[in-house]
């Protein structure tokens, strides 16, 4: 069953984040993953607006998903978003 890794991210310094930007699909895509929004236009259609960007990646299954957060490659590509950006990452099952 898929599994989704939605994504809020604060950035706070783009010049260091762009190069970020530039490894997690490459590191993503080795388990799987596929990007389905990527910080795009987003319109709050109830509750509180976000003040972070936005993105949703979907994975084969759930343990994909956990293998790439956990995985070394991941882990590597995630300290060229410390200090850079702030985020929320969730992991959850499709239906």
């Amino acid at each position: 069953m898929a599994a989704y890794v939605v994504v809020q991210v604060e950035v706070t310094d783009w010049d260091r984040f762009r190069e970020y930007l530039k490894e997690t699909p490459i590191v993503s895509a080795r388990y799987g993953g596929k990007y389905i929004a990527r910080g795009g236009e987003s319109v709050v259609l109830e509750g509180e607006e976000p003040l972070r960007r936005v993105v949703i990646i979907e994975f084969p299954s759930l343990q994909k998903a956990k293998e790439w957060y956990h995985s070394k490659e991941y882990q590597q590509t995630k300290k060229l978003r410390e200090g850079a950006a702030k985020g929320l990452l969730i992991a959850i099952e499709g239906c």
